[in-house]
C-alpha cells in the first residue's frame, strides 16, 4: 500500500482545513518546496497536492508551486483541485504532475472526464470521489451532490478509470481515524478498483487498518504535521 504525504495549498503556503472548512485552517508552513523534500528525505516517493486556491475558483491557482516542486523533487505528484477544462488539464501536466485528480467536474461532467481518461490514460488520471455520508460532495466540498458514493464508482469503472481517492469529508483533519468500514464495503462491492484512502488517517494503527482491507494507498496530511504519526513511524512504514 502506497503512503502518500499531502500538501494542500492556499496562497502558496502548505495549510490543513478541518473538516473541508476554509474558516478552520492551520498555516504549518510557508515552503512548499522544502516541506516536499522532507518528505522525500524520509522516503516519500509520492505526492499528493492540492490547489484548494484553485478549487474554490474552479481554475488552478498554484501551478507555479507545482512546476517548483516537480523540478526540484523526484517526487510523483498527483495533482487536484479547479481543474475543469481540457485546457487546465494539458497546464497542469506541462508544468510536471504524473497525475490529476479530477474532483468535483468528475461529479459535475462525466462526459468530459472520460474523455481525458481516453485521451490521458487511465492511469493519468485520478477520480476524486470525496463523500459525505452517503453521497459525494463538491465545490471544494461546499455542496453535496445527488450521487451516492458506490454509484459513482461503479459508473467511473464502466467509463475506464481504475483509481480513486476516496475522501471522507466529514473526517478529513479531524484526527479521528479513517472510514474503515466504508472502504471495507467498496473493496468487497469493486475488487478492481484501486482505492486510496483520504481523510482521519491518524496513527499507525489506522496504516495497519487500511493495509489489512487492501487498500492501494493511504493519503496523510493532518497527522504528519500535528505528530500523531511521528517522522520516525512513516519513515518506518514507508520501508514497508
Amino acid at each position: 500500500m502506497d503512503l502518500i504525504p499531502a500538501i494542500d495549498l492556499i496562497n502558496g503556503a502548505c495549510v490543513r482545513l478541518t473538516g473541508g472548512d476554509f474558516a478552520r485552517q492551520t498555516t504549518y508552513s510557508a515552503d512548499p518546496l522544502a516541506q516536499a523534500q522532507h518528505f522525500e528525505q524520509l522516503g516519500a516517493t509520492r505526492l499528493h497536492l492540492v490547489d484548494l486556491d484553485g478549487a474554490r475558483a474552479r481554475e488552478p491557482r498554484q501551478l507555479a508551486v507545482l512546476e517548483r516542486l516537480a523540478r526540484h523533487t523526484g517526487l510523483h505528484i498527483d495533482f487536484g483541485g479547479g481543474i475543469q477544462t481540457t485546457a487546465a488539464a494539458e497546464q497542469a501536466f506541462a508544468a510536471g504532475a504524473a497525475q490529476l485528480t479530477a474532483g468535483s467536474i468528475a461529479a459535475r461532467d462525466p462526459a468530459l472526464v472520460g474523455e481525458w481518461l481516453a485521451r490521458f490514460g487511465a492511469e493519468r488520471i485520478i477520480i476524486g470521489a470525496d463523500f459525505k455520508g452517503d453521497y459525494i460532495a463538491v465545490s471544494a466540498w461546499t455542496e453535496q451532490s445527488t450521487q451516492t458514493l458506490p454509484a459513482f464508482i461503479e459508473a467511473y469503472l464502466a467509463a475506464g478509470a481504475t483509481t480513486f481517492i476516496c475522501t471522507d469529508v466529514a473526517r478529513d483533519g479531524q484526527l479521528q481515524g479513517p472510514a474503515t468500514a466504508t472502504y471495507t464495503t467498496l473493496r468487497q462491492q469493486y475488487p478492481a478498483a484501486q482505492l486510496v484512502a483520504s481523510g482521519g488517517v491518524t496513527t499507525v494503527a489506522d496504516v495497519a487498518a487500511l493495509r489489512a482491507v487492501g487498500m492501494a494507498g493511504a493519503i496523510i496530511g493532518k497527522a504528519l504535521y500535528e505528530g500523531t504519526i511521528t517522522e520516525a513511524e512513516l519513515r518506518g512504514e514507508l520501508a514497508r
